[in-house]
């Protein structure tokens, strides 16, 4: 799989060093209560180091996984994952996580984002990418809407954290969507 090069980033492969910068923020609370309930429970060494083998030997042929990595050094600033990919009806979904607050609000993941936006609609061809995110991720929300991405509903009281139930908003961007904002630039 080629490397996805941005301005600033890039969208690389995963390598077996990037364990101890996934470790570092795995069990951190402040970064998985914006993630799926795959984070309810703490992760172990062991547990990181099946999921990151799993994706060095692609066991699963309907995900596609990328680093957000800076250009030079090739740094680890997060990951942009496509999952559920349907090949027949020609849509994924995807997930982001970058975890150092550091990184955040310089534009990375908008960055991750549209570099994986150019990926799936002109490599792939598929049409559709969606998410789901959580109301209160409003960080998120915001850099979604500003990536194109439009709000299609809310799965009301879904999800629970922290005492409260929150919705679940669901978010897409189609293909001619897509297209339609890069011939605006």
């Amino acid at each position: 799989m080629p490397r996805l090069l941005g301005k600033n980033i890039m969208l690389r492969e995963y390598q077996a060093e990037d364990l101890s910068f996934m470790r570092a923020w795995v069990n951190d609370a402040k970064i998985t209560d914006n993630l799926s309930d795959l984070f309810l429970q703490p992760h172990s060494q062991k547990d990181t180091e099946r999921y990151l083998n799993s994706i060095l030997n692609h066991e699963y042929s309907d995900q596609i996984h990328f680093v957000i990595s800076e250009k030079e050094p090739d740094k680890y600033l997060g990951q942009i994952d496509i999952m559920h990919i349907d090949w027949k009806n020609r849509f994924a979904e995807f997930g982001i996580v970058i975890p150092a607050e550091s990184n955040q609000n310089k534009g990375i993941g908008s960055e991750a984002i549209h570099l994986l936006q150019d990926y799936v609609f002109s490599k792939l061809n598929l049409n559709r990418l969606q998410l789901n995110l959580h109301e209160y991720n409003l960080r998120a929300y915001n850099c979604y809407k500003k990536c194109g991405f439009i709000e299609e509903g809310r799965l009301r009281k879904h999800f629970f954290t922290n005492g409260q139930y929150w919705d679940t908003i669901s978010m897409s961007i189609l293909k001619d969507e897509y297209l339609q904002l890069q011939f605006n630039d």
